[in-house]
């Protein structure tokens, strides 16, 4: 699939701090719907992931490739403008296996993390709403610890250091793309994270915001 031959795709941004639940909750909307409409679920880690974990789950892509995206959970560097065209096919590749429709929703979670990637992916995804998960260092701890969405077994990425970076990236460069989506008229809805809340408490906090 070729989303550069299609108009932007309607798209819903899951905005968080690592450990704050965006992929449970993704889950959830795909499960679920929201507005009345199909939604996909797009965990770009999750890709990242399946992608390093062998040739036979890369889906085509170069060698050269995979080693960037093995770099990138290695190290947690997050992906630059220079690597617009590797995210494309991960998304196209992502997208084209769950086969969306013209009028389905595709929920992104953890693209774009920066303004860079939000302008070069303009074109393909456009993005109606943003929900943003709240929680400070103290819910993140208890949160990775006590694993209420069931998401982050046998994540080599959980070591305290790795943890820490990705929170700082997430201060100094993704939290930025609050005001950037702003200023383009996307509407925020805040849910504050609890220590134990689950993905289908945060769906019925989203829902209700929806239907207001």
């Amino acid at each position: 699939m070729d989303l550069r031959s299609s108009p932007p795709w309607p798209s819903l941004l899951l905005i968080g701090p690592t450990g704050s639940g965006k992929t449970p909750l993704g889950d959830e909307i795909e499960g679920r719907g929201l507005y009345g409409r199909r939604c996909v679920h797009l965990d770009f880690g999750a890709s990242l992931r399946a992608i390093a974990s062998g040739p036979d789950a890369a889906g085509g892509l170069a060698e050269a490739e995979i080693a960037a995206v093995r770099a990138s959970l290695a190290t947690g560097a997050l992906f630059e403008d220079r690597d617009l065209p590797l995210i494309v096919r991960i998304v196209e590749r992502s997208v084209g296996r769950a086969g969306i429709g013209p009028e389905d929703m595709i929920v992104l979670n953890g693209l774009p993390r920066h303004e860079g990637q939000a302008e070069g992916l303009a074109g393909l995804l456009a993005v109606e709403r943003i929900i943003l998960l709240e929680a400070d260092a103290a819910v993140i701890r208890h949160r990775l610890r006590l694993d209420p969405g069931g998401d982050r077994a046998g994540r080599p990425d959980d070591a305290v250091e790795a943890v820490q970076k990705r929170l700082g990236d997430y201060r100094k460069r993704t939290l930025p793309l609050l005001e950037y989506y702003r200023q383009r008229g996307v509407p925020v809805v805040t849910i504050r994270v609890t220590a134990a809340m689950s993905a289908a408490e945060m769906y019925g906090i989203l829902a209700e915001e929806v239907s207001t």
